[in-house]
């Protein structure tokens, strides 16, 4: 199926909002051509993770501004695309006529509490880089080209 000719809004869902799709979020705006808006929501938005913050640094992206967003703060009208990153939670439901596709990410954050430090960086890398890889393909497949990425 070939893409579509005018897509002005991707967006990314998971379910807190702090940690996948905020990464997400963050690659996107340095990735997509500025014709095209990444925005990310959850089903229960909390707070952006700082680890997400932290890895993203690491890259050369400030996601320190970003905060979490409710999936039903989203006006349907300026998402053409929705991906879900949920793996082993259910995704949120976003209603609209958007074309959907479903990256199924494991929750960086998951167990947070029980891991060291170094071992939620290593999660969090992964999670990032795991993005970057899928948005990469995503921006040539859809774009023809991406975007400049440190």
């Amino acid at each position: 199926m070939p893409p579509p000719a005018a897509t002005r809004g991707v967006l990314f869902l998971c379910v807190a909002n702090s940690a996948r799709s905020q990464m997400a979020e963050a690659l996107a705006h340095r990735l997509f051509p500025a014709s095209v808006r990444g925005l990310s929501a959850g089903s229960s938005p909390s707070k952006v993770n700082p680890y997400a913050i932290e890895v993203l640094a690491e890259l050369g992206l400030d996601a320190s501004t970003q905060h979490s967003k409710s999936v039903q703060s989203i006006d349907p009208e300026l998402v053409d695309t929705v991906i879900t990153l949920c793996a082993e939670e259910v995704c949120p439901v976003f209603l609209g006529r958007a074309r959907r596709l479903h990256w199924p990410i494991p929750d960086p954050a998951t167990k947070a509490e029980t891991l060291p430090r170094e071992d939620l960086l290593r999660r969090f890398r992964t999670a990032r880089d795991t993005l970057r890889e899928k948005l990469e393909r995503f921006c040539a497949e859809e774009f023809g080209a991406v975007g400049p990425l440190a």
